[in-house]
Order: C-alpha cells, then sequence, then structure tokens
C-alpha cells in the first residue's frame, strides 16, 4: 500500500463529536475511536453522561451511604481517566440528570455534532437483534452517523486508533451512497485498504437465472464508486455475492476483520422485521454481532438532497 498521500480530499468534516458515555465497559471500549477519529479530523469532543436514578432495592438502608459513596468515587475516577485519554483534544464534559434521549438531542443540536460515538451491548433474540432501547433509539433519531462499538469489537488500542481495512456494503441505494464519502474519507485518512461489497438479494427465496451478469455489472458499479486517486493509498477490493443481507455482511466481516463497517442505512417505514440490503433491521444485526465498529450513515428525507455538498 503507498504511503503517498492524496492530492484530492474527500469532502467531509467532522467538527463536532459525541461521546455518550455511561462508564460501562461498553462505553469505555468506544473512548480510543472518540480519540482516534477526534486527532485525525481536528475534532471537539463534547462528552455526555446521564446519571440514571439507582435502586437500592437490594441494599439495606445502613449500606445506602457507603453503596452512594462508591459510585460517585468511581465516577470520578472513570472521569479523570477520561479527561487523561483526551488531554490533546479539544473536549468538555456535561453531566445530565433527565432522560437520556433528551439530553443527546439537546447536544445534537446545541453543539452542531457531526458524529454520536456508542458502546453497546448486543444481544440475538430469536426474532431480531436488540441493541438496548437507548442505542437502537439513537440510531433511529439521531440526523448525524453514529459510531457504534459493540459486544464482539476486538483490538481497540488504548492509546492509539489503526485502521488498516474499511469495508463498506452498498445496495446503490441513494441512501447507502451518501456513506462512500465516510468510508473513502476514513481510508484515506489512515492510508487504509477498502473493500465495497455488495449483496445480492435473491428476490421471494428464487435463484438468479443469470447470476454472472448481475454479478459483473454490480462488480463495475462498485468500482466506479472508488475514486482515480484512492489508488494512490490503497489497492480497492470489490465484492458481489448472493445471500440474506445481514448475515452476509457478517460472514465477509467475520472473514476479513475489516477495523470499520460503513453503513449507509435507509430510513425504514414498514415494519422493521423486513430485511432490506440496508435497512435500520439489517444495521442493527451487524452492528450487534460485527468483529469491529459500526459507522451507519442515515440521510434523513428533508437532508438526502444537501447532505455532504
Amino acid at each position: 500500500m503507498s504511503t503517498v498521500a492524496a492530492e484530492k480530499r474527500t469532502a467531509i468534516a467532522i467538527k463536532n463529536i459525541l461521546y455518550a458515555t455511561d462508564f460501562s465497559p461498553a462505553a469505555i471500549a468506544a473512548l480510543p475511536y472518540v480519540r482516534g477519529i477526534a486527532l485525525r479530523y481536528n475534532s471537539n469532543v463534547h462528552v455526555l453522561h446521564v446519571k440514571q436514578p439507582t435502586s437500592y432495592a437490594f441494599v439495606t438502608p445502613d449500606m445506602v451511604p457507603t453503596v452512594m459513596e462508591m459510585e460517585n468515587r468511581l465516577e470520578i475516577e472513570e472521569t479523570q481517566q477520561l479527561r487523561k485519554v483526551l488531554a490533546k483534544i479539544p473536549h468538555d464534559l456535561t453531566y445530565g440528570t433527565g432522560f437520556v434521549l433528551d439530553e443527546l438531542d439537546k447536544m445534537i443540536h446545541s453543539k452542531s455534532i457531526d458524529l454520536v460515538v456508542i458502546g453497546t451491548n448486543g444481544r440475538t433474540g430469536a426474532a431480531r437483534v436488540l441493541l438496548g432501547s437507548v442505542a437502537a433509539e439513537i440510531l433511529r433519531r439521531a440526523p448525524c452517523p453514529v459510531l457504534t462499538v459493540g459486544p464482539h469489537c476486538t483490538g481497540s488500542a488504548k492509546e492509539h486508533l489503526e485502521m488498516r481495512e474499511i469495508l463498506y456494503p452498498t445496495d446503490f441505494s441513494a441512501q447507502s451512497l451518501a456513506a462512500a464519502p465516510y468510508a473513502m474519507s476514513l481510508a484515506q485518512e489512515h492510508q487504509a485498504e477498502i473493500a465495497l461489497l455488495n449483496v445480492i438479494q435473491p428476490s421471494g427465496g428464487v435463484e438468479l437465472v443469470h447470476p454472472e451478469q448481475y454479478v459483473d455489472s454490480s462488480w463495475r458499479r462498485l468500482r466506479n464508486l472508488v475514486p482515480a486517486e484512492a489508488e494512490l493509498w490503497c489497492t480497492p477490493t470489490c465484492i458481489v455475492t448472493q445471500g440474506a443481507p445481514a448475515e452476509t455482511i457478517l460472514k465477509i466481516a467475520w472473514e476479513r476483520r475489516p477495523d470499520l463497517i460503513v453503513l449507509g442505512v435507509k430510513d425504514v417505514t414498514r415494519s422493521m422485521s423486513v430485511a432490506t440490503h440496508l435497512s435500520r433491521a439489517t444495521a442493527q444485526a451487524v452492528i450487534a454481532n460485527a468483529p469491529c465498529p459500526v459507522l451507519s450513515v442515515r440521510v434523513p428525507e428533508h437532508r438526502r438532497e444537501a447532505n455532504l455538498q
């Protein structure tokens, strides 16, 4: 891979990052990504910690003060560690006491947030993947991209962020194509390889009559998404395959072990159980089970024309 810098820059900016944390292990695992992206893009980091009411139902009355003191001490220690990690980055810390989503909405709009970063625990249910109500709601409501660090992510450096390969699945919809500048820009910033993936989903479970024609056409469309200058820093890989979207994306991800997956996620008004290539249902399944963080780029209807111009 060449280390020559490309002359043409991909036009995205990440000036303000919102890092939502409850100081849990999942949230702490997301911190290196906050730091790494902020350093690459000269971003400001706005940390939000919303304290939730603690239940002392299983604590005897005389132990409540001790438990409260332990909680406060832990909060102070985690805050000190957080400030240490972000020492070289412009940042501020806000403590909220209200409803988490309300506090997030306020900060997203008041601080002109370009990226939300959260750590999340995923679990697989019988019918669908659950990220937890807060994380799932952030994915649905956030007007900006959301970087989620799931429970299966490995290789997160404590002091620096390293990206060697980025996986970008697309179904060529306007929404998924809106994520392309993020995938290309992050690959360029990190001098990383990029793999583009298109999953062909047979209609009604019926196999394609001439799959080679679809594969060839999709491969050319993938290749056309790569800027010519990208070859200065990487050798793009284009992958076209058949299968169910979420399962296929995850299969490729576990085989290649990229450092980041970038998804352009569709707004879905119908049932979340309907699995389109890049629906929120697919995104949630990928986020909960991916071996690396996932950047979800959702373009609201009223911003599709203006976004990333």
